[in-house]
């Protein structure tokens, strides 16, 4: 069973697209309107409905029927039940793919990605994922340092995925950066940064999926001891400064493969 069969309940409502990240994959993609994109683990269509709103047409894949029941209906976007690593789309279907904080929930990332590769065109394949290795260290982990650590298993060095895709699309990957604003409205993991009040709501931790698949007692003893520490001045004390800045670097990163 896809786990956001059981943890996706509120995903819609808290996971909305941000405007400058969609911004990004559409500078990324290097697209004339009209052009049909993949988005290969939609989740609940958040990015696919707002990549649609720039004038493309997408073919959402995503294997939960809890997330994709949750999907607003746009006239620009087809759903399609799913994998990653066994795509319903057929060969060469779409001008280029996207894949937004999906890749470390796929079974197989070598076979999603040559998934990707067939069913794309000459366009590129654009994944937003994550390493803890490349980023500043939040004060997120010392609150949850088990799963902080978690996330350097999960997500392999950065240099290891850019060779596996360019080994098996003989493509290019070229790394973009993605600053973290200070007022992100997609509620991923680190999106909370300058919000530490945020990570206090169990609905807002229950459409992040490092919290919500984390063992429960290690999750509350870190939300008792920051709200602890919020209410105390210790929070302010100790990471205040960090309020100020209006982003920062936590270890996002663009991958977009191109046809040499």
């Amino acid at each position: 069973m896809p786990i956001y069969d059981s943890i996706g309940q509120s995903y819609s409502k808290f996971r909305l697209p941000d405007p400058r990240i969609v911004d990004s994959l559409v500078n990324l993609l290097q697209l004339e309107q009209g052009s049909l994109v993949a988005d290969i683990g939609a989740g609940t269509g958040n990015y696919s409905r707002a990549i649609a709103e720039r004038g493309y047409f997408l073919h959402a894949v995503e294997p939960s029927l809890v997330m994709r029941t949750q999907a607003t209906e746009h006239p620009q976007v087809q759903w399609f039940t799913g994998y990653a690593e066994d795509s319903p789309l057929p060969t060469s279907s779409v001008d280029a793919v996207i894949s937004i904080l999906a890749t470390h929930h796929f079974s197989n990332f070598e076979k999603a990605v040559i998934e990707m590769n067939r069913i794309a065109k000459t366009g590129a394949i654009v994944f937003l994922t994550f390493d803890p290795r490349v980023g500043e260290r939040l004060w997120i982990a010392d609150y949850f340092p088990s799963i902080w650590e978690d996330a350097f298993r999960v997500f392999p060095p950065l240099s290891d995925v850019v060779a596996l895709i360019q080994s098996n699309t003989q493509r290019i990957v070229e790394i973009t950066s993605l600053m973290l604003p200070h007022d992100l409205t997609d509620m991923f993991f680190a999106a909370g940064w300058r919000r530490p009040e945020l990570y206090l709501n169990p609905d807002v931790r229950s459409s992040i999926s490092a919290l919500a698949l984390a063992e429960v007692s290690i999750v509350e003893k870190g939300v008792n001891r920051l709200e602890e520490d919020l209410n105390s001045g210790c929070w302010d004390a100790k990471y205040g400064k960090i309020r100020s800045l209006p982003e920062i670097d936590a270890g996002y990163r663009f991958l977009c493969a191109r046809v040499a």
